[in-house]
């Protein structure tokens, strides 16, 4: 595990993004939480970020207008969507790095702790 690895946790719902912090932190990462797309994107967030874990439902900009918008910029985070509908799967095609998972909610922290590791690899 790389423990300087900065982990991004976007997601409206304050329950999810402590349980997630937590869970992180206990597992030796650094974590920074953000309660919306427009929170991380005009934060420093973005360049220091090495995996980004992101709702896709959420107010004013989803997790997929988030990724699209990083990547307009040039900015490619691996990234793992976390999702309360697995209807919102959609693939847009401007990504030039594909999403790592879809991880219906709720998931296990096996999956999420491997998918990560995962990301963490395509990051370096």
């Amino acid at each position: 595990m790389c423990n300087k690895a900065m982990i991004a946790v976007v997601d409206n719902d304050e329950s999810v993004r402590m349980a997630l912090d937590s869970l992180l932190r206990s597992s030796g990462y650094t974590v920074r939480t953000y309660g919306g797309a427009r929170e991380f994107l005009f934060s420093d967030g973005p360049r220091m970020t090495s995996c980004l874990i992101s709702d896709i439902q959420m107010p004013e900009m989803d997790g997929i207008r988030m990724y699209e918008k990083l990547a307009s910029l040039g900015i490619h985070i691996p990234v793992i969507f976390i999702t309360g509908n697995p209807d919102s799967q959609r693939l847009p095609a401007a990504f030039a790095l594909a999403p790592v998972a879809f991880l219906p909610k709720p998931f296990s922290t096996e999956k999420l702790l491997c998918c990560i590791e995962q990301a963490l690899e395509q990051h370096h």
